[in-house]
């Protein structure tokens, strides 16, 4: 019992290792059956990512409707701003770092057709291709219209209080998270295990995790530095020590550490966030929303693990291609921190509708990410507290009067 209880982390490690050991020595029909079951996992995350983008994104944008004021777009724009320049800041030192390691091109195992030997005995796809072993399984809804749909009603749903439509979004979400966090990640494991066999029968394996333990270890230390970034810009604008404002925030960042979940840390931020003496009105408003919208250490860690796959498949890398799927992914993030690992789920679409990654590409993400998955949230819960002191400093107390001032007029 003790060892089905190990967390995500550790089955992604043991699904890698016996990959990599048995690769070589599966029995054709056996890897065949692990192809299938890819296949099958494969069709079911496209079917199901515009019902997650739906599911997520709509009452995210809904619920941001409550909030004080005016105050609640200057947050909205600091939170976003902080997650693009974070991005931002991946991308330039992935393209310096990765590109010598990782632009040779020669893992041709990441691309169709990786001379494994090894095919499904039968596949599900999103659309037709006319093979007689096929399951033609579309989704409902193209990913970039399911996100359209979802800002369209979102928005619209802010400027309709109380709202039957808006319980419906909500009972929606809590439907999208059970099914990531009971159908897709515990099947994750299998699914890994099945990419890195296939990538031991064709030889690429060992080279694979060898370039990505760089990866790994250059995003851990970036989120460290946009951190450090972070509140040295707070601590100029609100006039405080920005390290022992940092140091204050050390209880979010371990409690983060292990619960993978901005939204499971709101809590104790708070608590740390007091301790550099924001107020209780700013802190109660900015926390809870930024767990929501402020994501600088995922975009961090997804730009890192992206850009060195487009470098390792020779996919466009330039800043004018990929400076639109930060912008996406900025907005899009904002309806993950609630579920452990949601972010990499809500990025997929985006994944592959943008960047044009297959289902080996987005499955080496998915293992990257849970990588990191607890330093990317420690580093998205302990950025919120740079943005409660610079809301603190412009604010001066006016959120709480603002609230006041509405709750009145609503009476």
């Amino acid at each position: 019992m003790t060892f089905l209880r190990l967390p995500l982390l550790a089955w992604i490690v043991i699904a890698i290792a016996l990959g990599i050991v048995t690769g070589p020595v599966m029995p054709e029909w056996l890897g065949n059956v692990f192809l299938t079951y890819n296949s099958v996992f494969s069709g079911l995350l496209g079917f199901s990512v515009p019902l997650i983008i739906i599911g997520l994104v709509t009452p995210a944008i809904a619920e941001l409707g409550r909030g004080a004021g005016r105050w609640l777009g200057l947050t909205a724009a600091i939170a976003y701003a902080s997650t693009i320049l974070a991005g931002l800041l991946a991308y330039a030192v992935s393209r310096w770092i990765f590109t010598p390691v990782m632009s040779d091109r020669s893992l041709e195992a990441l691309t169709e057709g990786s001379g494994s030997g090894l095919t499904p005995y039968f596949t599900v796809a999103s659309s037709p291709s006319g093979s007689p072993t096929e399951i033609v399984l579309p989704p409902a809804l193209e990913v970039m219209t399911a996100l359209v749909l979802a800002f369209v009603v979102g928005i619209g749903l802010t400027a309709i209080r109380p709202s039957i439509l808006l319980k419906a979004a909500v009972e929606f979400r809590t439907v999208i998270e059970s099914l990531i966090r009971h159908v897709i990640v515990p099947a994750l494991p299998l699914y890994i295990f099945g990419i890195f066999m296939d990538l031991a029968r064709s030889g690429e394996a060992v080279d694979v995790v060898g370039r990505f333990v760089v990866v790994v270890a250059v995003s851990f230390g970036l989120t460290l530095v946009v951190l450090l970034l972070q509140y040295a810009a707070a601590g100029a604008i609100a006039g405080v020590n920005p390290l022992r404002a940092l140091w204050n925030m050390r209880d979010a960042y371990g409690t983060a550490l292990g619960t993978s979940s901005s939204a499971a840390t709101i809590p104790v931020t708070l608590e740390s966030v007091k301790r550099n003496r924001v107020s209780d009105a700013v802190a109660g408003f900015v926390v809870p929303l930024c767990a929501t919208i402020h994501l600088s250490g995922s975009m961090v860690k997804i730009t890192c693990f992206s850009i060195a796959i487009l470098l390792i498949t020779g996919g466009p890398v330039e800043l004018g291609s990929y400076l639109p799927f930060i912008l996406m992914l900025g907005v899009m993030m904002i309806a993950a921190p609630g579920v452990p690992g949601g972010a990499i789920a809500a990025a997929a679409g985006l994944l592959t509708s943008m960047l044009g990654f297959g289902e080996t590409e987005v499955g080496l993400m998915f293992a990257l990410y849970i990588a990191l998955d607890s330093f990317g949230t420690a580093t998205n819960v302990t950025g919120d507290g740079a943005i409660a002191l610079v809301i603190n400093r412009l604010a001066r107390g006016r959120i709480g009067e603002d609230s006041e001032q509405q709750d009145a007029v609503r009476t």
